[in-house]
């Protein structure tokens, strides 16, 4: 497993013997570890109930590790988490949003509750029409947004944070297919402006389309991660199904793959 891609780059984002075990004995992480450079996107890719999930709430600090840490700029996430929650914005599968605020009172109540007091509403008109939001629905209420108009609302608000590391977890899960395209294309502008980004997918698809890095996630554990170089997108497809099927080892599937 390659952990050391980054050379001499400083990691933005770090997992470090990453371990979680919850009260009643279940291993939901063991000892994971990986870094993420500013720039670069990472996919946890796995399926339900892989470990993607705990990941990315170890990072936001809603849960705590039983071993090992997350980090965050050199901001280990338990110790510091009102200081690591500020380099973070985080976008769910299901934005947590005001459905009776407009899309404009969503944002202003995000930035300030974030501590971003300057911004003008018409700042907030150009972020929503970046993300793909057309002026018509800038002062609609959320109620009558579709999922993918909600996430692009999510996108806009991690923007204005400003944030060096944005954290999605299940992202396109549920969005049509122009939908999840649109969204796509918006992480891929971020990766464009020196953001670390860490995305959790059950979608290979997605993930070979986007991530820099790629890591295949199963009972808690990464038990196989390529560079974007050093896997082709079909290689990375015979991999994660043949391993999913269960039964193989990953590098007689990563043998079968490369023949």
């Amino acid at each position: 497993m390659n952990n050391n891609h980054l050379g001499n780059i400083k990691p933005a984002l770090e997992a470090v013997n990453l371990t979680k075990r919850y009260e009643d004995g279940v291993l939901a992480l063991d000892h994971v570890s990986f870094s993420i450079a500013p720039g670069e996107l990472f996919a946890l890719l796995g399926g339900n109930g892989a470990g993607k999930t705990t990941t990315i709430n170890l990072f936001l600090g809603f849960l705590e590790p039983t071993e090992g840490e997350a980090i965050i700029n050199g901001i280990v996430c338990h110790k510091e988490p009102l200081e690591a929650k500020k380099q973070i914005a985080f976008v769910s599968e299901n934005v947590q949003l005001y459905s009776n605020f407009t899309a404009i009172q969503n944002l202003d109540f995000f930035a300030k509750l974030g501590g971003k007091k300057d911004y003008t509403k018409g700042d907030y008109r150009d972020v929503l029409l970046r993300v793909g939001l057309s002026a018509d629905v800038h002062n609609k209420r959320l109620s009558g947004f579709s999922k993918g108009m909600r996430q692009k609302c999510g996108i806009a608000i991690a923007i204005l944070k400003d944030a060096p590391v944005i954290l999605l977890d299940e992202p396109t899960s549920g969005l049509d297919p122009k939908a999840g395209r649109d969204f796509i294309e918006l992480i891929k502008s971020l990766r464009t402006e020196n953001k670390a980004i860490l995305m959790s997918t059950h979608d290979i698809f997605r993930a070979k389309e986007i991530a820099d890095v790629v890591a295949i996630m199963d009972s808690g554990q990464i038990i196989m991660q390529q560079t974007a170089e050093e896997i082709s997108g079909k290689n990375l497809e015979q991999i994660y199904m043949q391993y999913m099927a269960g039964g193989v080892f990953v590098s007689e599937v990563i043998g079968a793959a490369n023949a």
